[in-house]
């Protein structure tokens, strides 16, 4: 039997993969817990009208990906936060921090887990800082931590 896989199936293939199995196992096991449908001339129509969808999606998310990283890169951010004497911070500046920062700059909604800190900025003066918005495209901020 020939079915097409709607999950990744862990030793079968991923999802939208067209494989053969035992009779047994696509009736009794993969399609009805959903994990799977009857290859049929349907189906199979289906899923490559849904990989064309997938595509386009792709593209049009990659290319707001590439006009986010030309605005964001090279970028000057100016975070205030309070700070002791030699240039220490009470706090830290975060990643939330610095994503309400680039939203009032520049008005560009990111999620927090997309801004790259390998520990919160603690200090005062001019730091990197990574922000990945997909895979491959990074977009590089400097930031400059002043004392209120």
């Amino acid at each position: 039997m020939e079915v097409i896989l709607l999950e990744d199936v862990k030793n079968l293939g991923k999802r939208g993969d067209k494989v053969k199995v035992a009779d047994g196992y696509g009736r009794n096991f993969l399609i009805p817990r959903g994990l799977a449908v009857e290859a049929t001339k349907s189906n199979l129509r289906a899923l490559q009208h849904q990989r064309s969808l997938d595509k386009d999606r792709e593209k049009r998310e990659r290319s707001d990906a590439e006009q986010m990283k030309a605005t964001l890169d090279g970028l000057h951010l100016v975070v205030t936060a309070r700070s002791g004497e030699a240039g220490k911070l009470f706090g830290s500046v975060t990643s939330s921090d610095l994503v309400a920062a680039i939203k009032q700059k520049t008005g560009i909604e990111l999620d927090k887990r997309r801004v790259q800190l390998e520990e919160p900025i603690k200090t005062i003066g001019d730091h990197g800082v990574t922000v990945r918005l997909l895979p491959g495209v990074v977009a590089n901020l400097n930031v400059k931590v002043e004392a209120e």
